[in-house]
């Protein structure tokens, strides 16, 4: 049957526009968070949530792209602690040294990607497998750099992207700088993944990687690439933590998972081929609108993670299904 000879009812259904559930959820979310604690949407509430979210959800985007193109990457919490770790202990106490340490955690960061895309495309090893034993290597260098324990601490002009909030701003009050990183990196991994070649391209591996290769499309070199974005996507996610978390051994412990979490939420394939950037940021939104909902309850620490892994064999059981009854 083709689309002329369709009832006029289905052809104006198929064309009605597909809205993300994670956008309702989070909707629901927000509200229930607002009936328990009205201040929340007061300004300095919802912008410090939005505060607090955006590493995750530059983390979240950044995996997407791994994701998308049929693998994980469970290296970033890894190279979230080693960005806070490495660049307390490079800096010094100088603050003059923040831009030259920043870039020097981008470079590393590209490396750990490109090391990651390496393994992964030419000694055919899962990534899954592939990024585990990395996660494990950085966290033994970590440890090994900074002796177990956390050694200086970040100067002002690097905790400036998570820390500072623009103040005295009409109408929102403040203006955290994290927001704006989080729009600026979020818009830029959008254009990549869903306005590019590169994002068609990720998309069409995932989907099917052998046709994709006998279409052209350099499968190696792409999903290297997709390895180093979110490589990167770590090392932004770990400057704006270190800005309001301060150095510890263990700040990106679980954040891979978290991202996993969030990118499934926003509706990912963990099989490949399908994922959106906004619904992944909208997702690492919500996962932080729950957990912020359970702190009001008064719920301890393991029931988040309860919470988490449910919500991830939940999201991926509804994936599949959709999978199975859609043939994608």
């Amino acid at each position: 049957m083709t689309e002329q000879t369709l009832p006029q009812a289905d052809r104006r259904k198929r064309q009605l526009p597909q809205i993300n559930p994670v956008y309702f959820v989070l909707a629901a979310l927000i509200i229930a968070i607002i009936v328990m604690n009205p201040a929340f949407a007061e300004p300095i509430g919802y912008m410090n949530f939005l505060k607090r979210a955006a590493p995750l959800a530059i983390l979240a985007a950044g995996q997407l792209y791994v994701i998308v193109s049929g693998g994980f990457d469970l290296s970033v919490g890894s190279v979230i602690t080693l960005v806070v770790v490495g660049s307390s202990i490079l800096s010094n106490n100088d603050p003059n040294s923040t831009w030259w340490v920043i870039a020097t955690m981008f470079a590393i960061g590209a490396g750990v990607g490109l090391i990651n895309g390496l393994v992964v495309c030419y000694l055919k090893v899962p990534s899954l497998i592939a990024t585990l034993g990395m996660m494990i290597t950085l966290n033994g260098v970590a440890f090994m750099w900074s002796g177990g324990s956390p050694r200086g601490y970040l100067t002002d002009q690097f905790r400036f992207f998570g820390r500072f909030n623009i103040p005295d701003l009409p109408l929102i009050r403040i203006l955290p700088v994290a927001l704006i990183v989080l729009i600026v990196l979020g818009f830029a991994l959008y254009w990549l993944m869903h306005r590019t070649n590169l994002g068609r391209m990720i998309h069409a591996i995932g989907d099917n990687p052998r046709a994709a290769n006998l279409a052209g499309v350099p499968v190696n070199r792409v999903r290297i690439l997709a390895f180093m974005i979110s490589s990167l996507s770590a090392v932004a996610a770990g400057i704006m933590l270190g800005g309001f978390a301060g150095v510890s051994t263990d700040v990106g412990t679980g954040y891979e998972l978290q991202a996993i979490t969030a990118a499934v939420l926003g509706g990912a394939q963990l099989l490949g081929g399908r994922g959106s950037v906004p619904a992944a940021i909208a997702g690492a939104l919500t996962l932080n609108a729950i957990f912020t909902l359970l702190n009001f309850l008064g719920l301890p620490q393991p029931i988040r993670q309860v919470v988490q892994g449910l919500i991830l064999i939940a999201a991926v059981a509804v994936a599949m299904q959709r999978r199975k009854h859609t043939g994608r």
